[in-house]
This record gives structure tokens, C-alpha cells and sequence, in this order.
């Protein structure tokens, strides 16, 4: 069974395709960089660089909304600053109370917290932008040419490749609950605590079966001699065109972060 879904790449023919992935990492994370050292509440800036993503985006043939879309998915998480709210001292912007404590959400507060979801939404983008025009494969030997550590390499690589693993054996013991189900929906219809139960032996079969797979799987690699690290060609060295486009990229980044401390 093959598991399409784990995969974000976008098959595609576009310029943003086609670039270099190492040029394609490093001005990832520099971008990612840059959006976190910009300074807090400077609207502008962060507009430069959610143009910067639009245009990125319009350049892989994936749509504008693509990772808009996909890039909302920061937003719960950064909703961890909410107490950043009535913690920061400012300006009062808003006072409530809750119940007899009385509570004032300032407007530095209010900046922060702002601040911190729009650059988390323009920061997770890049990133997805990344993964869904460059294969894992050429994302592991960017990794390797940036040399980064074999072994920190060789677990994302295994973990990646793991996840569908671990997807085939849930997707089996969920099959087999719904073949032993005496409902038409696979459920059953019993109480919520035997449906919980039976849900924790699952999730316990599920970790024995997997780590017994990937056992089988990890000596069968060994058997056919792998030995920590997948080999593959050495990519070719970088051309005038593609050092060009990395200097550029990384000097429109630097400029937008001094920007935001003018």
C-alpha cells in the first residue's frame, strides 16, 4: 500500500522546480532567520515579506493560496503567546475582568502576540513552499552537502522513510477492528470506555508491531550493506547562475531586516 499522503511533494516543471535544492534550502532558513529577527510590530516589513512568499509561490506553479492555505497550521501553536497579552507591560489597550480579578491587555502585549502569529504563518509558508517543490531524496543531500552531521542526516532520513511504515501497520489493525466489528460502521456498540480500551491495545500493538517491522526492515538494510549513510552521486558544483541567485537572495533578505530597524 503506498501512503501518497505523507509526502508533500508537488510533482512540477516550474523554475522554482527546478532551482538547485541546496540553493533552495539555505535561502529557506535564512528567510526563516531573517522573519525572526525582524523586529516586533514593523506591518511593513512583514508585508515585503509575505510578497516575497507570493511571489515564490506564483514561481512553482502552485497557486498563491497553496501555502496560505497549508501555512494556517502555525496559528494554534502561536496562540502559545497569548499571555503575552496581559503580561507585558504597555499602554492600556483593553480592560476586563474575570470574576474579581480585573485584567488589562496592553497594547505592547497586543503587538507581540500579533507580531509572533504573522511571522510564524509567513515562516511556516517558506518552509512548505520548500518540501512541496523539492523532493526528500534531493532535501537529504542538500542536508549532506551542507555538511551537517551523517548521523543527524541519516535519522531524519529513516524517520521520514518510517512514517509509511508505521501508517501501514495502524492501517491494518484498523481493517482488522472493522472485520471483527459487529456494526455496519466498524465501531461496535458498546460503551465509550470499551471503545477506549480497545483504542489503548491498539495503540500498544501498534508500537510492538511497528518496532518488529522496522527490525525486519533495519536487517534486511544491513544485510544489503547499509551502513548508516545512502549513497548517492555527489551533486555537481554550483554555477555562476545559481551562486548569483544566492547572493542575490540572501543580500533582499538582509536589506529587509535592516529595514525593519530603520
Amino acid at each position: 500500500m503506498h501512503f501518497h499522503f505523507l509526502d508533500p511533494y508537488h510533482r512540477g516543471d516550474s523554475p522554482l522546480h527546478r532551482a538547485d535544492p541546496r540553493v533552495k534550502l539555505v535561502l529557506t532558513l535564512a528567510f526563516i532567520v531573517a522573519v525572526s529577527a525582524t523586529p516586533m510590530g514593523t506591518w511593513p516589513v512583514y508585508v515585503l515579506f509575505l510578497a516575497l512568499v507570493v511571489a515564490v509561490s506564483v514561481a512553482s506553479d502552485l497557486g498563491v493560496a497553496f501555502a496560505m492555505r497549508r501555512g494556517l497550521i502555525a496559528v494554534p501553536f502561536a496562540l502559545a503567546a497569548l499571555p503575552l497579552l496581559i503580561t507585558v507591560p504597555g499602554p492600556p489597550l483593553l480592560e476586563v475582568s474575570l470574576g474579581p480579578w480585573p485584567v488589562t491587555v496592553t497594547t505592547t502585549g497586543a503587538t507581540r502576540l500579533l507580531s509572533i502569529v504573522l511571522k510564524s504563518w509567513i515562516s511556516v509558508q517558506a518552509g512548505i513552499l520548500l518540501v512541496a517543490t523539492t523532493s526528500f531524496p534531493d532535501l537529504l543531500a542538500a542536508l549532506r552537502a551542507l555538511r551537517l552531521p551523517r548521523l543527524l542526516v541519516a535519522i531524519i532520513g529513516l524517520m521520514w522513510r518510517y512514517l509509511a511504515v508505521l501508517a501501514d501497520e495502524a492501517g491494518r489493525l484498523v481493517r482488522a477492528r472493522a472485520a471483527r466489528s459487529g456494526s455496519l460502521t466498524g465501531r461496535g456498540g458498546r460503551s465509550v470506555v470499551w471503545r477506549g480500551q480497545v483504542t489503548g491495545y491498539m495503540v500498544g500493538n501498534l508500537f510492538v508491531r511497528g518496532y518488529e517491522r522496522g527490525e525486519r526492515i533495519y536487517a534486511a538494510m544491513l544485510a544489503r550493506g547499509y551502513d548508516g549513510e545512502a549513497r548517492s552521486l555527489p551533486r555537481p558544483p554550483l554555477s555562476l547562475a545559481q551562486w548569483v541567485m544566492l547572493g542575490l537572495g540572501l543580500t533582499l533578505l538582509v536589506g529587509l531586516v535592516v529595514l525593519g530597524y530603520l
